[in-house]
């Protein structure tokens, strides 16, 4: 497949992830955040599982748990905590400052140089997202704040230790291992933090379904997929297309207005997402990614 070809598929992960937000509101038990984060992540690994019958190597069990912690368990459970304690807006526009994040921690785990288009991409992207997502009477709160700036540190340094350690495997085997592994770190935390689920309606059960099967299967195999095949930059960038979606989807579904500063902010990202991607064309990369093995050996295409 082609670099295009890559870069939408790609990018199709984070623009299904921004219709988290809608099926969790309208669609499954409002109070039960890790409890769904755990239905989310563990089956749809187990069922990948089941699929791939590859279990890592000894040597890979270490860094399968970090890589579910930062992907799954620490990310999720501060996302979670920041969408709570803040505004929408205002967790959103942190979020988005993984970009930026994902270009340092690249260059230190990755010896990728800091292209300055990287960075201003990287920020006009954030400038976007703010416009679309942020509200004036937003207000701001230091444990909430802090949360989310620590779900974008977590996700980014899951999406580039994710680059430079990419085991001998299929995508589909890595993202199975975890999705398997940030479940089970999830579970304790559900079970001694949050009461049992009442009764799940048949509703509950297709948002789960959609949550699991699209939003974690099949996103996250895309997502890995794009991770080992792309500038490490230019996937971070994809990010940003997840606020852009849910802004879309509430437009459409939930008849919420689009302010012309709104629309302003929604260009702004998209076209922050281009410079990016033009932007991680232009850095040397290296033969190999440093600790991995060659790439033709790693993702068979």
């Amino acid at each position: 497949m082609n670099r295009l070809t890559d870069l939408l598929l790609t990018a199709l992960a984070p623009a299904v992830w921004g219709s988290t937000y809608i099926v969790t509101s309208e669609l499954l038990p409002q109070g039960y955040p890790i409890t769904l984060a755990v239905l989310r992540a563990l089956p749809a690994g187990l069922l990948l599982l089941l699929l791939v019958r590859r279990l890592p190597g000894r040597e890979w069990w270490g860094r399968v748990l970090l890589l579910g912690a930062f992907n799954f368990a620490i990310f999720w459970t501060l996302l979670f905590l920041a969408a709570y304690r803040l505004p929408g807006g205002v967790a959103a526009t942190l979020g988005s400052l993984q970009a930026l994040c994902v270009l340092i921690l690249a260059r230190g785990l990755l010896g990728t140089p800091i292209m300055t288009l990287s960075v201003m991409a990287a920020m006009a992207g954030v400038g976007g997202v703010a416009l679309l997502v942020l509200s004036p009477a937003a207000e701001l709160d230091t444990l909430g704040v802090a949360a989310g700036l620590g779900g974008a540190l977590s996700m980014a340094a899951g999406t580039v230790l994710s680059r430079k350690w990419q085991p001998p495997v299929s995508p589909l085997t890595f993202t199975a291992w975890q999705l398997t592994a940030g479940g089970l770190l999830l579970a304790p935390l559900a079970w001694l933090g949050e009461p049992a689920l009442p009764p799940l309606t048949t509703t509950h059960l297709v948002g789960l379904g959609y949550l699991g099967l699209i939003g974690a299967a099949l996103t996250y195999f895309l997502w890995f997929r794009g991770v080992a095949r792309i500038e490490t930059a230019a996937v971070s960038m994809l990010g940003m297309m997840s606020p852009l979606t849910a802004v879309a989807l509430g437009w459409m579904l939930l008849d919420q207005r689009l302010s012309p500063l709104q629309a302003v902010g929604a260009v702004i990202v998209l076209a922050s997402v281009w410079l990016g991607q033009w932007a991680a064309r232009r850095v040397p990369r290296p033969a190999t990614v440093p600790g991995a093995p060659p790439r033709a050996a790693s993702w068979p295409r």
